[in-house]
Order: structure tokens, then C-alpha cells, then sequence
């Protein structure tokens, strides 16, 4: 289907979900903005006002950079109450582009029969049907993926499959990303920005993104990065979640990284909790359901699963407890609460 500027959904209108229309509806009401929510990964969620004329900028330089047009398909599996789905639908008002929608699920195109696909968005949790369904990737041509950090393994996959697939970084204040990461199989890509946007670091090392397109100008964030020049960075964790253990500062994400050569199909994440010793302690948080074989007993990690953390990691940033929870806290989004489970 298309939606036209003024809002008409064309053909097969009652294809399109509830929530589908609802923003349809709002994005076209003559207001000059919409509200929005944060997705909660870091800290309480809030409503904000995202100028409309701001997703129009954002919207075109997407489309530009993967070539989207009046003859383009894009499919929607996310819901347009968060900033991703929002601006896939801006993004076919704006190209006249045809998308598609489906109820939010982890079992996506299963049923599909349209044309090939030109963008998807995904979140991490979708990944794994993709993957293991025949067929499923043949359709699509290109993938942004967001929401949260994706497995060295599933990155090998991916790239492997040959898909054409996108790390995103951004948030809901800079409608959606402003930067994107191609997946390989070989190492990590850095995040390049899109369009006339630039990047710089402030005192902390975190990222400052200069966008003069959009009406906000300036975005302090609290991601600690690796800038390689105004225009390029890794990310290597959130300012908010640094642990400081014997004066040393670790970044829980870097540690995350390492450890997924080891731990597999499992969710995970590092936190830490006081010490007196230390001043903070690195703690392995795991859910019941996917406790690696092998590696903890009655909340210690045993020795030989912390001689292979050695292997990978700083003697000071490895973990010598876990704690384990039957299931993870999640936002609304999907996104893994990082706190210490009780």
C-alpha cells in the first residue's frame, strides 16, 4: 500500500494494523509535531515533541542512501509507537514508496507473497526466524537493524547469507539513526554518519552529534566512543553504565563482546555490585533458561570457565560471580534492563 501526504492509505486499506493508521492519522493532522516516547534502556521513559520537519530530514537522507523511491517496498515489523516504526512509515510517505505492516512479532514474513524488499527494520530478536527459515532473506535486499547490541555469531551469519544488513545508532530525539554500521564477517565496520551530519567528543569522551539539518542543531549523549574523524566512531558503551573497579574502568558492553565467543545462544549481560576490596565488583547476570553448561555453580564462576574469560579479556575486567534470574526485565521494546537482578 502507499499513504499519500494528506494521509489517504491507498489499496488494501484494511491490511494496514490499527497502529499503523493511528500514526498515519497524526503525522498528517497539520500539527507540528508528534509525540514520541523513549524507549526506557536507560533510565525512566518520557514523552517528547519531535518536529515533523525534523523526520522529513531524517526520512530523506535514509531513502537517499539506500536509493528508496515511488518504486520501492518496505516492510514494517515493528510498532509505530516507537521511533523505529514511526519513521519507516515517514519514510514511504516521503518516497512514495509501498510498504507493508504486520501485527509486531518475532516470526516475521512467514507469510508474505509481495514483491522483494528494498528496507526492513529489525530489531535482534527477529534475527534468529530470519536465519533459520529458508527462504526468508532471499526477499530482502536490505536491513537496518536497532534496538540492541547483535552477536558476533549472528553478525558471521548474516554476512555469511550475504545480506546487505545495517547496524543503526541513534535514538528517538534524532528520529531515529544518524549513523550506520555495515555488518561483516571479517571485524567490526565503524558507524559513518548520514548526510551533513558531523561528530566530535566532549570532555567524558562522549559522542556530540551536530546535526544543522534538524532544529535541535546539538545533541550531547552519554555514549562513550572511539572517534576516528568527524564523520566516523566506534561505540564502545554507555557513560552511564562504566564501572570503576580498583580505579579501572571498565565498559560492560567491550566485556560483552568478548564473551559471546563463549557463551552461546545465551542472554546475558555484566553489571556489577559493591566491594569492599574493589570499590565495585564485575557480576555476570544470566537467565535460568540459558545458563552456559558448565561454567557457574551456586553463584561462583568455576575456575576453568574463568581461566577462558582470561583468554579474552583484562585480569580487571573479569567476572568471579554470577547472578541468575529466571528471565530478564524488558522495556516495551524488547530491550534488556542492565541492573542488577535481585
Amino acid at each position: 500500500m502507499k499513504v499519500t501526504r494528506s494521509g489517504n492509505i491507498m489499496q488494501e486499506e484494511a491490511a494496514a494494523t490499527a497502529e499503523f493508521r493511528e500514526f498515519v492519522a497524526e503525522y498528517c493532522n497539520g500539527e507540528p509535531c508528534v509525540v514520541a516516547h523513549t524507549s526506557g534502556s536507560t533510565g525512566e521513559p518520557k514523552e517528547i515533541k519531535l518536529p515533523k520537519c525534523d523526520m522529513v530530514v531524517s526520512a530523506r537522507a535514509t531513502n537517499a542512501f539506500f536509493g528508496i523511491n515511488e518504486n520501492s517496498t518496505l516492510f514494517l515489523p515493528l510498532s509505530p509507537k516507537y521511533i523505529a516504526g514511526k519513521m519507516m512509515i515517514v519514510r514511504a510517505i516521503e518516497a512514495q514508496a509501498n510498504i507493508f505492516d504486520c501485527k509486531p512479532s518475532n516470526e516475521i514474513l512467514a507469510d508474505y507473497g509481495g514483491p522483494d524488499i528494498d528496507l526492513i527494520a529489525v530489531v535482534p530478536s527477529q534475527l534468529p526466524f530470519l536465519l533459520n527459515t529458508p527462504g526468508l532473506l532471499d526477499k530482502i535486499k536490505c536491513m537496518i537493524i536497532g534496538g540492541g547490541q547483535l552477536s558476533q555469531q549472528v553478525e558471521r551469519r548474516l554476512a555469511e547469507r550475504g545480506v546487505k544488513a545495517y547496524k543503526t545508532y541513534g535514538m528517538t530525539e534524532t528520529c531515529s539513526h544518524v549513523a550506520l554500521s555495515r555488518v561483516v564477517e571479517t571485524a567490526d565496520n565503524p558507524y559513518e554518519a548520514l548526510g551533513g551530519i558531523t561528530f566530535e567528543c566532549d570532555e567524558r569522551g562522549c559522542l556530540v552529534i551536530n546535526i544543522p539539518q534538524y532544529s535541535i542543531k546539538r545533541l550531547v549523549t552519554n555514549d562513550v566512543v572511539r572517534l576516528l574523524d568527524n564523520k566516523r566512531f566506534y561505540w564502545l558503551g554507555r557513560f552511564d553504565n562504566v564501572i570503576n573497579t580498583g580505579g579501572l574502568k571498565v565498559f560492560p558492553e567491550e566485556v560483552e563482546a568478548k564473551l559471546a565467543k563463549l557463551i552461546h545462544n545465551s542472554r546475558f549481560y555484566v553489571t556489577s555490585r559493591p566491594s569492599e576490596k574493589w570499590g565495585e565488583e564485575l557480576v555476570l547476570a544470566l537467565e535460568y533458561r540459558t545458563l552456559p553448561e558448565g561454567c557457574v555453580k551456586e553463584g561462583e564462576i568455576k575456575p576453568a570457565f574463568i581461566d577462558e574469560m582470561k583468554k579474552l579479556l583484562p585480569h580487571h575486567a573479569v567476572p568471579r560471580r554470577y547472578v541468575a534470574v529466571r528471565k530478564f526485565e524488558e522495556t516495551p521494546t524488547g530491550k534488556v534492563v542492565r541492573k542488577l537482578p535481585i
